[in-house]
């Protein structure tokens, strides 16, 4: 076989790669993708897609209350607010520099902040961000199938794998037509 068919032979096999890569993991290149754009806009949502940090009164944490007193405070507040089920807290988000807490609560994509110094309530939101963000690393699955992070695992491989995939066969499909011409002309 010569130079030129092998190259062809290649060229095809690629194709084939690319094209059926695409038509088999379409939709979740498209949840991928749009999520991702949307999550990159977060801090530029005006509070919607992520709400603002809010400042506090003061930076200093000697003049702040102590971390379980907030606490409370956070489950009271959001209790009060949604009185239909209970919250429990997922993490706490310290921002010494603002004089703020964001509490952000398991399974409710809700935060509460709370001014550190003397726990007034800064802010109510909706994290619509945590939502997306478990739609484009795949978690969205393990929590609808109630597995134990499996499902995210050979979710973010796959996708990783043929995002690499892609970028070679892509670029192959770009390039080797242009090889095999400037081989042809010599």
């Amino acid at each position: 076989m010569g130079k030129r068919k092998k190259q062809a032979k290649v060229l095809r096999i690629f194709r084939k790669v690319h094209r059926t890569t695409g038509a088999l993991l379409f939709i979740f290149f498209f949840f991928v993708s749009i999520s991702g754009l949307i999550l990159g806009w977060k801090k530029n949502s005006n509070g919607y897609i992520l709400p603002k940090t809010q400042t506090g009164t003061t930076a200093d944490l000697k003049k702040w209350l102590s971390v379980d007193s907030l606490h409370t405070i956070a489950i009271t507040t959001i209790e009060n607010k949604f009185t239909d089920r209970t919250f429990q807290v997922d993490r706490i988000d310290i921002r010494k520099e603002k004089g703020s807490l964001k509490f952000i609560f398991v399974d409710s994509f809700y935060e509460v902040q709370l001014d550190g110094a003397n726990g007034n309530v800064l802010s109510i939101g909706k994290r619509r961000s945590d939502f997306l963000e478990d739609i484009h690393d795949g978690s969205i699955l393990d929590d609808y199938l109630g597995t134990d992070g499996y499902i995210k695992l050979i979710y973010t491989t796959v996708m990783g794998v043929s995002l690499f995939i892609f970028t070679v066969t892509g670029f192959w499909l770009w390039y080797g037509p242009k090889r095999m011409r400037k081989a042809g002309k010599a």
